[in-house]
């Protein structure tokens, strides 16, 4: 666990917790956050009822992997990327885990 390890750590913590700021506004749908700092996963969940059904999964999922963040699961509009790379991690530090291989490779974003 290294310094930028941390950093990493502090964004990610900070950017999921101004999402459960922006999407408690509804009182049926509840944010959670998971923050596992130990093994670095970090996932903000949603958990709720709508119109009759259950709600209950993750709206962001994001892993620290060899120095490098991983978007495993992406609920938000724009990409989450994106605000990654605003509070200063780069491109190249960033994996989208959601994609294929072969996806990943057409972005500006790592590989792996």
């Amino acid at each position: 666990m290294g310094s930028v390890n941390s950093d990493y750590r502090q964004i990610i913590e900070n950017l999921l917790r101004e999402y459960v700021d922006f999407l408690d506004q509804d009182d049926a749908i509840q944010p959670e956050l998971v923050f596992d700092r130990e093994h670095d996963r970090y996932l903000l969940v949603e958990t709720g009822w709508q119109d009759n059904k259950r709600i209950h999964g993750p709206f962001l999922h994001l892993d620290i992997k060899d120095g490098k963040v991983w978007i495993q699961h992406d609920g938000t509009e724009d990409g989450i990327a994106y605000e990654l790379e605003a509070a200063g991690i780069p491109k190249d530090q960033i994996v989208l885990g959601y994609r294929s291989f072969e996806r990943r490779k057409l972005t500006e974003y790592a590989v792996s």
